[in-house]
């Protein structure tokens, strides 16, 4: 039996997906993150992540250690073509490392074209033309970007209460308790300390999201967020990608986040097609590995 697998690497976790020549999913598992942002060339965080992930979907699969794969792909947040830390070396025939978001769109829009939204805990839109080319807009990274993201929406909060702590703002105050509890720290500016220092990590802020997404406190900056996604997916439409729009990522399990995306999207381009993802990214991982090795599978099974 020939054996496949797809690897989402994300900011927050990797996650691996291994499908037999049939397109059976049978066996996933998950690992820590494997980005490289911030790492040096003693970093094994890339290698680790993905055969962490890789070894506890074999796991699951009741399958050997020792298996060797016929092809697979690993999308990896924030890949540009160089791995900074140790390589990861992956036991199949063929094997490709790629940035996550033509992962994401292959599980979101399939072999067709159009745009798809990735906002976990950072974001960016990808679009697919027709003809096969494809364009990048946002995902620039949790300093510079990242809006409409967990990381962003969270960044963004903890600075409108840094700035409502110096201007003696008191509205904020049960929400700034909140956060002290969520991260352990007695102060606001001890949160910043500990995030420069490395002890509380991006994926860590990004819990804050959620909290973020329920309070109406900050409504307007949420749909800042949402609407710079939408944005960005409208010009992507207008730059020749077909209006079909794929929503991937964590964020948008919050559906009050969602429709305002999709709203946004429906004022600038009315008959725009807007769905969730059809597969989790690392399935459209396992769709790019099947391509890879001439192999053709339409549908997986999970």
């Amino acid at each position: 039996m020939r054996l496949f697998a797809g690897i989402d690497g994300g900011q927050s976790s990797t996650v691996a997906a291994i499908g037999d020549e049939r397109g059976r999913v049978v066996g996933r598992g998950r690992a820590g993150a494997s980005d490289e942002v911030g790492q040096g060339p003693e970093s094994t965080r890339m290698h680790d992540a993905l055969l962490g992930a890789l070894k506890a979907a074999l796991r699951d699969g009741a399958l050997p250690p020792e298996t060797r794969f016929e092809s697979i792909v690993a999308g990896v947040s924030g890949y540009q073509g160089r791995v900074y830390g140790k390589a990861p070396v992956l036991p199949a025939m063929h094997v490709r490392l790629m940035h996550d978001a033509p992962v994401a769109a292959a599980g979101t829009l399939g072999a067709g074209g159009g745009v798809v939204i990735v906002a976990g805990t950072g974001s960016v839109i990808y679009a697919v033309h027709d003809d096969g080319s494809s364009r990048t807009l946002g995902g620039w990274g949790f300093l510079f970007g990242d809006e409409g993201s967990a990381f962003g929406i969270a960044r963004d909060a903890l600075a409108t209460l840094m700035r409502a702590q110096d201007d003696g703002d008191q509205s904020f105050v049960d929400v700034a308790a909140r956060v002290r509890e969520l991260f352990g720290t007695a102060t606001l500016r001890d949160l910043v300390h500990a995030f420069a220092a490395g002890e509380i990590t991006r994926e860590a802020i990004a819990q804050f999201a959620p909290i973020v997404l329920a309070s109406p406190q900050f409504e307007d900056m949420v749909q800042r967020g949402a609407g710079r996604l939408a944005r960005l997916a409208v010009r992507a439409i207008r730059g020749g990608a077909p209006a079909r729009v794929g929503l991937c990522g964590g964020v948008f399990r919050d559906a009050a986040f969602r429709r305002r995306v999709v709203e946004a999207i429906h004022a600038e381009v009315a008959d725009a097609e807007v769905a969730p993802a059809r597969y989790e990214p690392e399935l459209g991982a396992l769709l790019l590995a099947y391509r890879a090795a001439g192999v053709r599978v339409d549908a997986l099974h999970v």
